[in-house]
């Protein structure tokens, strides 16, 4: 009689184990942020081709991105704990860096990277 309490019993704890690191893991992935939006020049036309540079301001590790034919990029799976900056460059010009804040709430944040001066200009943009 013990060996089927033990049988019965280990197969359970096994599938709670397994439901609980599986609710745990889907509610971390719930929590991370996506940055995403278009690069435009000077006139708001798309800027394809652009690189986008976020830098995480915690390890100073830099994700780059390729924008696609209509200016577009999306960066997903950043810590909502972190600070980022966030620009982009294209030929000789450059967008000003936005910072995205620890203290900004929104999970889904949309930012448009306009290239406005020369690259090595030095230009700061209001925190988005």
């Amino acid at each position: 009689m013990r060996t089927h309490v033990y049988r019965c019993t280990l197969p359970t704890a096994m599938a709670v184990c397994c439901a609980l690191f599986c609710y745990a893991a889907g509610a971390q992935n719930a929590q991370l942020r996506t940055v995403h939006g278009e690069v435009v020049d000077k006139s708001d036309n798309p800027a394809p081709a652009s690189v986008v540079y976020l830098l995480n301001a915690k390890t100073q590790a830099v994700r780059t991105y390729f924008a696609d034919d209509k200016g577009e990029y999306h960066f997903s799976g950043l810590d909502p704990n972190v600070d980022y900056e966030i620009h982009a460059e294209h030929g000789n010009m450059a967008s000003s860096a936005r910072k995205i804040s620890s203290y900004d709430s929104r999970r889904d944040i949309d930012v448009t990277l306009k290239l406005t001066h020369e690259k090595g200009a030095k230009d700061s943009a209001p925190s988005s």
